[in-house]
């Protein structure tokens, strides 16, 4: 396995992962509805997503670590095959529901192990100095790719598919399950891994509670990691500012709820774009600043700049007002994207492989956790005060987390040597 040939295959399956997601954001929500879910029914399906999500993060992770990482994204892409498939054909809520269930699962699954599977076989290619950031530009340009790709074919599938042959809007979720299967195949021919010792069954349910447990401690009582958890949720306040209040605003602008939804669909093809701008400009920002930690500081400095752009310009109307909040949303995206990738660099070189995953799923958690406390303050907020204000709470908080790269500790994985840091577990080849 060359360096090359790993990055060949990493951008790769991050494209084959992320493009069901694409391809099923445009309709999801139709879907359900025009198969007789109410609103009501449809939110539970998501929260139990979420919820689903969230529960598995950090075993799932502690699993990746413990088993290997192939195993895992292949039965990430496997359960992702089976929910696709399901949210096509399903015509109940209790459908819909499970369908729901097994996407978290997947979900869950698919958090991390791609990525430590690049930094472990790099490292053992190029040893623990090798440079990170260029390859997780890379595969950071192809998730973003895969989205905007997806949301834009989702889009226009159910437009394509004759209503004699299927209903429409099953045709997204049936492509992702379709595209799921590829990354199954390629997951199990082309992610390869030495082989583990024998492991009983009773042997891995000890060893993912003790790795979790080591994980999270690592998070907690590194100071690199400790940085980079608070940036995490700091990124999971800005998403949610975003996601919360966009929608609404485009609406508004636009005349109607349709033709809002239809504008911020393809503001948000736009915004995925942007943020693969961004995640091929993050080595230049970091060698150009001199630091990943400095690169990272002017990523969040341009989010912060273009969430000021979103409350400056929360009062105008027509053109002038859509084509503020289309710009502002995109250069949003490029400072995140530059930002999320020095970070993952910065996460990634302070952890061995041995808890690399479980960490990573960390990071998601604490990404979810400022979300979640965000959608509560942040809604509450703009209802009461504007959405002016809301968004100029935000533009605080981000400035303020710059201040976490600030004298950025240096230093790599405890305990750096090759031994360590590749366990017979967990290491690639």
């Amino acid at each position: 396995m060359t360096a090359r040939l790993a990055l060949r295959r990493y951008m790769l399956v991050n494209f084959l992962t992320w493009l069901p997601m694409g391809l099923m954001v445009a309709g999801m929500v139709l879907l359900m509805s025009e198969r007789g879910l109410g609103l009501a029914q449809i939110g539970l399906v998501t929260t139990v997503f979420s919820i689903v999500t969230l529960s598995l993060e950090l075993p799932t992770g502690g699993l990746s670590d413990v088993v290997g990482r192939r195993v895992v994204l292949a039965a990430s892409a496997a359960v992702t095959v089976v929910s696709l498939a399901m949210l096509s054909v399903s015509t109940t809520f209790w459908m819909f529901l499970v369908s729901g269930v097994l996407k978290g699962v997947a979900r869950a699954l698919s958090s991390g192990p791609a990525t430590s599977w690049y930094v472990d076989t790099l490292h053992a290619v190029e040893g623990h100095d090798a440079d990170l950031k260029p390859g997780l530009a890379r595969g950071a340009v192809m998730e973003s790719v895969a989205l905007c790709a997806g949301v834009l074919a989702g889009g226009c599938l159910p437009l394509l598919v004759p209503p004699s042959l299927m209903f429409p809007l099953a045709a997204p979720p049936l492509a992702g399950a379709v595209a799921a299967a590829v990354l199954l195949v390629v997951v199990l021919f082309a992610l390869p891994e030495p082989a583990h010792g024998r492991r009983t069954f009773a042997d891995v349910l000890r060893e993912v509670p003790a790795t979790i447990v080591s994980g999270v401690r690592l998070a907690a009582g590194g100071p690199v990691l400790r940085r980079m958890m608070g940036a995490a949720a700091v990124s999971g306040v800005m998403l949610t500012s975003v996601e919360l209040l966009t929608p609404g605003r485009l609406a508004e602008l636009a005349g109607t709820a349709e033709r809002g939804s239809l504008f911020y669909a393809v503001v948000a093809a736009l915004g995925f774009a942007g943020s693969a701008a961004g995640s091929a400009l993050a080595p230049r920002a970091a060698r150009l600043t001199g630091s990943s930690a400095r690169g990272a500081i002017v990523g969040t400095v341009l989010s912060a700049l273009a969430i000021a752009a979103l409350a400056a310009t929360a009062e105008l109307d027509g053109p002038a007002g859509t084509a503020s909040a289309g710009l502002a949303y995109v250069v949003l995206f490029v400072g995140l994207a530059i930002a999320s990738v020095l970070c993952l660099e910065l996460t990634h070189k302070a952890v061995t492989a041995a808890d690399r995953t479980t960490v990573t799923s960390t990071s998601s958690l604490a990404l979810q956790g400022g979300g979640a406390g965000a959608n509560l303050a942040l809604g509450a907020l703009a209802a009461q005060a504007g959405l002016a204000t809301a968004w100029g709470v935000v533009v605080v908080v981000l400035l303020a987390s710059t201040l976490l790269f600030v004298r950025m500790p240096v230093g790599g994985a405890r305990g750096s040597s090759p031994a360590q840091a590749l366990p017979a577990r967990s290491g690639s080849g």
